[in-house]
């Protein structure tokens, strides 16, 4: 296949409606994402990141929206609310309540669900353009640095491995996970 084509959104987006693992430019790093409601395709990616499922993954969205489906908003007080999107979008995750329906391939052993909206440029199009968010971790095989250019995916990944062409976002650290009901930071950022 071209090279010039496949880095580009549309090709992406191609590849996740196929439940394909693919990488795309975050804040900080690399990240690795796919379709959050394809079990087989999270279970891909937790095997090439040799990650256990009882960990629970990260949701990156375009807006709020888009992880409504995923969240229970109803448990959550104004304040909570506010607190949550005074910092958003950027690179801060929140752990929220998932819903009932969230997939346990996303919460892990947990009844919640970490989730951000992004304001990486990339990721909002990719988002967009794919109508749902994506499930996020850190695009590198266990052991290895996060991968911070397209380069370092294909290194780590393979030649033919799915890269969205384009930079990271410039910052040194991955996002801050704080929980939203209680404020407490879960990772600095």
């Amino acid at each position: 296949m071209n090279k010039e084509v496949t880095g580009t959104l549309p090709f992406c987006v191609e590849k996740l409606r196929q439940n394909a693992v693919i990488a795309y430019p975050t804040e900080a790093v690399f990240g690795l994402g796919c379709d959050p409601d394809d079990e087989n395709a999270v279970m891909r990616l937790l095997a090439l990141k040799q990650r256990p499922v009882e960990k629970g993954l990260i949701l990156i969205a375009a807006d709020y929206q888009q992880l409504e489906p995923y969240v229970s908003d109803r448990e959550l007080s104004v304040e909570q609310r506010e607190r949550m999107f005074a910092r958003w979008p950027g690179p801060v995750t929140w752990v929220l309540p998932a819903t009932p329906q969230t997939p346990r391939w996303l919460t892990g052993r947990f009844d919640s669900l970490a989730v951000r909206v992004s304001d990486h440029p990339g990721v909002q199009a990719l988002c967009r353009a794919f109508g749902k968010p994506l499930v996020s971790t850190s695009a590198n095989l266990t052991g290895l640095p996060p991968c911070r250019t397209v380069d370092e995916v294909l290194q780590q990944f393979g030649a033919d491995f799915p890269v969205m062409k384009g930079e990271t976002g410039g910052r040194d650290n991955p996002s801050e996970i704080r929980d939203v009901i209680s404020g407490e930071l879960i990772r600095q950022g």
